[in-house]
């Protein structure tokens, strides 16, 4: 491959590249640096193992978006006029410049250069926020760029459909039909700039924060009970984006703010405290949660992973902690959405109308008290 930056390459600002050995490969990788208007300085091109996997990323992230332009386009006329939400969480790579809001500037810009819409939240938000975007702006879909609970090395990202689904067959498998029709990245495509300054960009942040918390206050039956509780919590949200809305969702439902572990409070791409950021792998994973509650005397800890769509709880029963299994909170949560409608439901409201859902993979408790109480399970 030779020197970067000489008479007649493709990219002057990549700083060096040397054969990976592989003739086709080689042709391929100077293919993508014909394409590349990013700039790749920041991804130190050396074609060492993880700067490739780096580079395709980009490569696989463009490609994948105009699959879904393409698709999207196909399945919603009114595409241009409902438009697309882009939400982000605080995962980065500073030494590739590689973080979770890059990528969704990124990927706001395969839209924007198409003259669609795009609801881009200014800062990160919860996993839930995007979503819930969709439905409450009836955008035709949305994205969240995270790798969740995973380690700190990966990202990805969530497509969710207008419904505020994740998406599911068909709809995967056509995508992926609608990526392999756009092998080569697309004129504009690369100008992340255009968030900052496409009047096609909207700033959803201010209006589904405020939506969110009063539609969770609509699920609060005992708001009073709870503002005279003197029960105490500590959360932490493992160096992800959950802090400050879980701190407003607590005020929403009228406790007292949970107590932030705060080594963990802010976030934290390198997730420095945890070896796994994934609240579900019990104490080994809470420990300074655990230590800080018995501290303050909280009876409950609530532990959020770094997108906030996963929720692991402990309690202190007789000075020991029981950390709830997934499986344990649904049915928990399960029951207690149900007594609560069957305690608030008017005279002439019909169990049969009252649906509950669970994934494959999860415990069938819930199961039985629909076959009990006569409410339906799926």
């Amino acid at each position: 491959m030779g020197e970067c930056g000489a008479p007649g390459d493709v990219n002057s600002n990549v700083l060096v590249a040397r054969s990976t050995g592989d003739a086709q490969l080689d042709k391929a990788v100077w293919q993508w640096l014909s394409w590349d208007k990013v700039g790749v300085s920041f991804l130190m091109f050396v074609c060492a193992a993880l700067e490739l996997i780096l580079l395709f990323f980009f490569f696989l992230l463009f490609l994948s978006f105009q699959g879904i332009y393409k698709y999207l386009e196909r399945c919603f006329s009114d595409f241009k006029q409902r438009g697309f939400v882009v939400g982000y969480d605080t995962r980065g790579q500073v030494t590739s410049n590689c973080s979770s809001k890059k990528l969704a500037k990124l990927t706001a810009a395969v839209l924007l250069a198409k003259d669609v819409p795009v609801y881009f939240f200014s800062t990160y938000v919860p996993t839930p926020f995007v979503p819930y975007a969709v439905q409450q702006l009836k955008a035709v879909a949305g994205v969240m760029i995270t790798a969740s609970h995973n380690r700190k090395e990966d990202n990805g990202y969530k497509v969710y459909w207008e419904n505020g689904a994740q998406i599911t067959s068909p709809h995967d498998k056509e995508i992926i039909k609608c990526i392999e029709e756009c092998v080569e990245p697309w004129n504009g495509s690369w100008n992340e700039n255009l968030v900052d300054t496409s009047p096609l960009r909207k700033d959803p942040l201010k209006k589904i924060s405020d939506c969110y918390m009063e539609d969770l206050k609509k699920i609060c039956y005992h708001r009073e009970l709870n503002m005279q509780t003197n029960l105490k919590f500590v959360h932490t949200s493992f160096h992800g984006v959950g802090h400050d809305y879980v701190q407003l969702a607590f005020k929403a439902f009228g406790f007292q703010p949970p107590i932030p572990v705060p080594e963990q409070k802010d976030p934290d791409p390198d997730f420095s405290t945890v070896k796994c950021p994934n609240p579900e792998e019990g104490e080994s994973v809470l420990e300074l949660s655990l230590r800080l509650a018995e501290k303050e005397n909280a009876r409950v800890v609530v532990a959020t992973d770094p997108d906030a769509d996963r929720l692991a709880v402990a309690e202190q029963q007789n000075g020991c902690w029981k950390v709830f299994t997934g499986n344990e909170l649904a049915a928990l949560f399960g029951w207690w959405m149900f007594s609560c409608w069957k305690e608030n439901c008017s005279e002439d409201a019909d169990v049969k109308d009252v649906y509950m859902l669970a994934t494959t993979v999860s415990s069938k408790i819930l199961r039985a008290i629909a076959l009990k109480e006569g409410f339906h399970f799926e």
